[in-house]
């Protein structure tokens, strides 16, 4: 039996990980820029990952979401603590897709509406009504259609709320930080007007942090920095450093009732464990403040790089976009410099999505090697 091909491949093997790098079965380091799509955020291989799920998995791996499990509770108390979030509650899932899939679920019970507003460009998931928020129609199939999507350019308040006064409107989902879509961004004052808006015309706002949370940004969550109160807040990749996990915050003018949602591998031990150690290592390393120093260490390097039309993102969240599509130049940094990084929905796009570990001697060979190709 063979693989269904939907996944173009590099021919590298990785066989193990250690920090900001992985290696092939040859024994090949090659850095890593990318974390698997921002999925690394405490580096491959901690310690005291390995060792949480290690003890974990030796006590009990899994059992379903019909008896007690303590782990969830400490879960969601230390999500609260580390994030700010307060008062907010948290279901647990298995994937980002999941998240918004639960979200925008959860919100059209909330106010009884069905249409969802989200933003050119986004990208949400590959689930039914997350992707059909996704504004990409090669990965939309028929079935997809059922769902109701108005898509409006990020920044344009006068749309918002033209679709928002309709009152057909379940909830406005979005990315305050796009990340397929190519790391663009709007204001403050777009951000803060979409939230009153969504007050004013009872419909949730979704923050969508499945790959910008969990400290990547250099902030919990890329909300934060525009101070805002979404109703229901998504999170993933980050959340288990390779662990599939995924989960909402949701606020408390949302209330919950039994069957509301569920799901069977959500929440599991061994997820509540890796997702712990993410926070641990998070919080006792200071990888928020790390996030921040090494980008602006990375935006100061980037100044100087020939070709270059604008650097995007925040955080560890950034992209190098330049007047030229970028494939083949992609391809020289990870077969000849052994250095991976990630494509956007832009072709001139280069992500930068590694490790929150990430120090200074390993953004100088980056831009070494990208100079000595450009």
């Amino acid at each position: 039996m063979s693989l269904f091909n939907v996944y173009p491949l590099f021919d590298i093997t990785p066989v193990m990980g250690k920090d900001m790098y992985v290696y092939d079965e040859k024994g090949t380091e090659y850095l890593d820029l990318y974390g698997g799509h921002a999925v690394i955020s405490i580096g491959h291989s901690h310690p005291k990952y390995v060792e949480a799920i290690s003890f974990q998995v030796e006590k009990l791996g899994f059992y379903s979401n019909a008896i007690q499990n303590p782990l969830q509770e400490k879960l969601a108390e230390r999500i609260v603590t580390v994030s700010g979030c307060k008062d907010y509650q948290l279901f647990l899932c298995s994937s980002g897709a999941e998240a918004n899939e639960n979200a925008l679920k959860l919100a059209s019970f909330h106010n009884g509406k069905r249409k969802i507003l989200a933003f050119k460009n986004s990208f949400h998931g590959r689930t039914s009504a997350a992707v059909a928020a996704t504004d990409d129609s090669k990965i939309v199939a028929p079935l997809n259609t059922q769902h109701e999507v108005d898509f409006v350019d990020l920044g344009d308040l006068n749309s918002v709320e033209n679709t928002l006064k309709q009152n057909e409107t379940c909830a406005v989902i979005i990315e305050c930080i796009q990340g397929v879509g190519g790391l663009d961004q709007s204001t403050t004052e777009f951000y803060q007007g979409l939230d009153r808006l969504c007050k004013t015309y009872n419909t949730i706002l979704i923050a969508d942090e499945v790959q910008s949370g969990f400290g990547r940004t250099g902030d919990f969550f890329a909300f934060q920095r525009h101070g805002l109160q979404p109703e229901i807040i998504s999170m993933a990749k980050g959340m288990g450093n390779g662990f599939p996990i995924g989960g909402i915050l949701i606020h408390p003018s949302i209330k919950a009732s039994y069957g509301l949602l569920g799901t069977t591998f959500g929440g599991n031990h061994l997820a509540c464990a890796a997702s712990l150690a993410v926070l641990e290592v998070l919080e006792g390393e200071k990888l928020m403040e790390n996030a921040s120093k090494m980008a602006d260490y990375f935006v100061e390097k980037a100044k100087d790089l020939p070709n270059l039309k604008s650097i995007k993102g925040r955080g560890l969240m950034l992209g190098l976009e330049f007047d030229f599509p970028v494939a083949e130049l992609r391809k020289k940094l990870i077969h000849q410099h052994k250095i991976f990084t990630g494509s956007a929905k832009n072709p001139n796009l280069i992500r930068i999505l590694p490790p929150l570990t990430i120090q200074k001697n390993h953004i100088d060979a980056f831009f070494e090697a990208l100079k000595s190709e450009l």
